[in-house]
């Protein structure tokens, strides 16, 4: 078994923290609607390889932004569990972020900062706004990456952003958020927009997320997520993909996490064994740092 490095893993206790983001009504809050702490984790994960786990921020209330940083560093610290590293909430455009983001130059456990931006609340064109460019740009000086989590239709922006912020290291979140119910147009043009894309090179991709998007937990076969999962790896080249769980957030597309690894694991097993390592291990090691 090849030893895993989760590259986004969600945790939340709501207990502590506020996810306006769901319903608990929805059948999407049902499934999601409740604490997933690390010892959910651990019993998620067991028997599957997971070695080292890079938390993802999980779009917290605005108010919440610090505390969160705050938890997160603190479970680092404490080595208990496979958590090494984290991304965590902010919001370049905002007046107070130069001061949020400089606090955690040269930290040992953050990595980098996302806000999503995936929701129906983003305008058309908002990776583009002057004052965002301004707050990617210092992430950049700061030693920080910027995770994308970008509607498809809207790749061909962040390519521009990309463009913009030379300094700054990018990583495309869930393949480009690529849909499995997508039309054969709009998975055509999600197939042209991440070939272009990829060819930034301050960009990496994870290879997660995007079996969220299934008609339903557990509807889907190999063959509907390999066109995905391939063309992402040979756009991107084995040197800069990684592997994201995006637990717990994936059981909106599988019964449980190792289908989803067991599933990738499965699309990519007559690739050479190096590259494995890589999509899996090594690239993730490299480019955080762990």
């Amino acid at each position: 078994m090849l030893p895993i490095v989760d590259t986004h893993q969600h945790l939340w206790d709501l207990e502590k923290f506020k996810l306006a983001w769901f319903d608990p009504k929805t059948p999407e809050g049902k499934i999601l609607g409740h604490s997933f702490t690390p010892k959910e984790y651990a019993e998620a994960t067991k028997g599957v390889g997971v070695v080292k786990a890079v938390y993802m921020e999980v779009d917290v209330v605005p108010e919440q932004q610090q505390k969160e940083a705050d938890y997160i560093i603190e479970l680092c610290e404490s080595k208990k569990t496979p958590t090494c590293a984290a991304v965590i909430s902010g919001r370049p455009n905002s007046d107070g972020f130069a001061k949020y983001a400089s606090q955690f130059k040269g930290n040992k456990y953050v990595k980098g900062i996302r806000q999503v931006l995936h929701v129906k609340e983003t305008p058309a064109g908002y990776a583009l706004d002057e004052k965002f460019v301004k707050g990617i740009k210092l992430l950049g000086e700061l030693g920080l990456s910027f995770d994308l989590c970008v509607r498809p239709a809207e790749l061909p922006d962040f390519a521009k952003l990309v463009d913009q912020c030379p300094g700054t290291r990018f990583i495309l979140d869930h393949c480009g958020n690529a849909n499995l119910k997508h039309t054969p147009a709009e998975r055509d043009q999600w197939k042209k927009d991440m070939t272009d894309i990829a060819k930034r090179k301050n960009l990496v991709c994870k290879v997660s997320g995007f079996i969220a998007s299934a008609p339903g937990r557990g509807k889907w076969t190999l063959d509907d997520l390999a066109p995905i999962v391939n063309h992402t790896l040979d756009s991107f080249g084995p040197d800069r993909v990684m592997f994201g769980g995006d637990w717990p957030v994936c059981l909106l597309g599988v019964e449980k996490y190792a289908d989803w690894a067991t599933a990738l694991q499965s699309i990519v097993k007559d690739r050479p064994e190096e590259q494995k390592k890589k999509l899996f291990h090594d690239n993730a090691v490299k480019f955080y740092g762990l």
